[in-house]
């Protein structure tokens, strides 16, 4: 036993010492702080100068041309975009496995941890980012060279003093003369589009500086994909689980926007300018942000091939709409939806629907009686937000014009509080699809490229959306801002899509309220029904009241509106008739009335019932 003690002792020796010989083999470089293999072998490094070294040789090589600043803070071109993992030491070796390799992967650190029994999808779903190919400082010289000169021609002097290069365009910020008009600058847009030999060029005043900026398409467009947006700090930040990855701007400055501050969106763009990408990388946001008890969608499609490959996540409120006449039940629906909700916030003196929700965790946090927390109270629940989003609006107002304004404008108006959000899409930007009501109540829109200037006022109240270049190219105007800002799309393969929404199937089924279909009742309907009750005849849907709430052990008005698709004032008043009859208690706040009778009840006055 000794002598097998001392064998065993003296191999932990060898293997210790094999170890500490492995781990000081490697060597440092002199002049570099990375550690390279042993042997002298290098790291593989980007073979692509770096944009100042390519400003410097540039510099030396020209001694004699004028030197023009080139920026390269703003833009970094993405390498790699992956989300932040920490590399750990090398371990020493071991016979055990260092892990289970069926285990499930961890989900990236910058997309939101999971929430209660649903788990958030992982940008590993998502295509890599491909390398950016940087730019030519030569080349964006020669560019800044010819725009002087050709405004020179009609006699716009002035001197290009910084360039700004970008994913897809670069801003030349040209700085005129004194005694220049900047309208005169501007009237020479299709002229240098013929000297610079680009497809389109926009240019527009700097804030704060006293320069024009002059956008020009890049020769090699980057891609920017969704991914690179979803991993960013700025989209894992952004409290809001409204949160929409909208792309980066001319500087390659990441941009994300939340549609709760919005709070509603138009967006408008001619065929193959990249509205439905947008749109996609729109739904995908929320789908990597909130899980379907925080968001809840009614997908509206009268083309019927945008946004079917969605059917059937748990996010959904309703199946996938496709005709007309389902789309304004719909609408008419989510109206008396927000109608329900404000009085809900009204009755719990809350403002909107973040304090409704903080309020109702509070109050699921205090004790309960015993046989109240057999069930959930469903007066508790928060209330999800609800995105309602129309991909062809041109067609619904030509079919259903009066009741779809009517009901887009209520919402429009009133449903920000209650957590109720519109999304409008349309390839068709005249005024008889974006009336004057709609627009007005939109202040946020997007507009990607339009056939005409008049297209571009009609959405923007301004032109220049004829200039952009398609392709996810879109101007943007914020929430309670007048000025116009360039971004351009994320983008987003389908193939990428259906992953994540068979990720969100795999997890759950829908929920469908088929209600929203329906055809709600009229204003005559209601006020004849509540005139039959206010003669005192007996109420036809007294008697499945009476059922509902004796099945359900308690009475609400909110069950039975949900249950027997009553009125709130109906329901209210059967509840009442109820509490005279004996059959339940009076109302005790916020809390479901208490049933007075035994469950048994029902079976022995079966009939009876008035």
């Amino acid at each position: 036993r000794e002598e097998r003690r001392r064998e065993a002792m003296e191999r932990a020796r060898i293997r210790a010492e094999e170890r500490s010989a492995r781990r000081t083999g490697q060597q440092t470089k002199p002049g570099k702080s990375r550690p390279v293999p042993a042997g002298g072998e290098s790291l593989e490094t980007d073979s692509r100068p770096l944009p100042a070294e390519a400003l410097e040789q540039t510099a030396s090589s020209e001694a004699d041309d004028e030197e023009i600043p080139i920026r390269t803070l703003e833009y970094q071109p993405p390498t790699r975009n992956q989300p932040e993992v920490v590399a750990a030491a090398p371990e020493e070796e071991d016979d055990e496995p260092p892990f289970d390799l069926d285990e499930e992967p961890a989900p990236s650190k910058r997309l939101p941890k999971r929430r209660r029994f649903y788990k958030l999808p992982s940008s590993d779903l998502l295509n890599e980012v491909p390398a950016g190919t940087g730019y030519d400082s030569q080349e964006l010289k020669e560019i800044a060279s010819r725009i002087k000169s050709k405004l020179e021609e009609f006699n716009v002097r002035g001197s290009v003093v910084q360039i700004n290069p970008g994913p897809v365009v670069t801003t030349f910020e040209f700085k005129p003369e004194a005694g220049v008009k900047y309208s005169r600058i501007t009237t020479l847009t299709e002229d240098l589009c013929l000297g610079l030999q680009a497809e389109s060029v926009l240019i527009e005043r700097l804030p704060g500086k006293p320069t024009v900026g002059i956008e020009v398409p890049n020769t090699r467009r980057e891609v920017i994909s969704l991914r690179a947006i979803l991993e960013s700090d700025e989209f894992h930040d952004s409290p809001s689980k409204m949160t929409i990855a909208l792309g980066k701007d001319i500087n390659g400055r990441i941009k994300v926007a939340s549609l709760e501050t919005m709070p509603h969106l138009l967006i408008a763009g001619s065929t193959g300018s990249g509205k439905s990408v947008m749109l996609n990388a729109m739904i995908m946001s929320f789908l990597y942000k909130a899980t379907p008890d925080e968001v809840r969608m009614i997908m509206v499609d009268p083309k019927r091939v945008e946004l079917g490959m969605y059917e059937g996540i748990p996010h959904l409120l309703t199946p996938v709409i496709t005709e007309s006449k389902k789309a304004t039940n719909a609408l008419r629906n989510a109206v008396l939806e927000m109608e329900r909700r404000l009085k809900l916030l009204a009755s719990h003196g809350v403002r909107n629907i973040d304090q409704y929700n903080r309020k109702m965790a509070q109050l699921r946090q205090e004790p309960r009686g015993l046989f109240d927390e057999a069930e959930e109270d469903e007066n508790l629940r928060p209330l999800p937000y609800v995105l309602i989003l129309i991909d062809e609006l041109a067609d619904l107002m030509m079919l259903e014009r009066a009741n779809v304004e009517e009901c887009i404008t209520r919402l429009a108006q009133m449903a920000r509080a209650v957590g109720m959000h519109l999304v409008l899409a349309t390839q068709r930007p005249s005024v008889d699809v974006i009336t004057g009501l709609i627009k007005a109540n939109f202040p946020s829109r997007i507009s990607f490229r339009v056939a005409t200037r008049v297209d571009s006022r009609t959405v923007l109240d301004s032109m220049g959306a004829e200039h952009l270049l398609g392709r996810g190219d879109m101007l943007f105007l914020p929430p309670g801002s007048s000025r116009l800002t360039r971004v351009h799309g994320a983008f987003v393969t389908e193939t990428e899509t259906i992953r994540v929404v068979d990720f969100w199937k795999e997890q759950a089924a829908p929920e469908y309220d088929e209600s929203y279909l329906l055809t709600p009742p009229s204003e005559e309907e209601e006020a004849e029904e509540d005139a039959e009750v206010f003669d005192g005849e007996q109420d036809p849907m007294y008697e499945d009241a009476v059922r509902v709430v004796v099945e359900m052990g308690k009475a609400s008005t909110s069950t039975l509106q949900r249950r027997l698709r009553l009125g709130y004032g109906r329901a209210a008043r059967i509840l009442d008739m109820m509490q005279r009859d004996g059959i339940i208690g009076p109302p005790d706040g916020s809390k479901p009335r208490e049933l007075l009778k035994r469950p048994d009840w029902l079976r022995e006055i079966e009939g009876t019932l008035r």
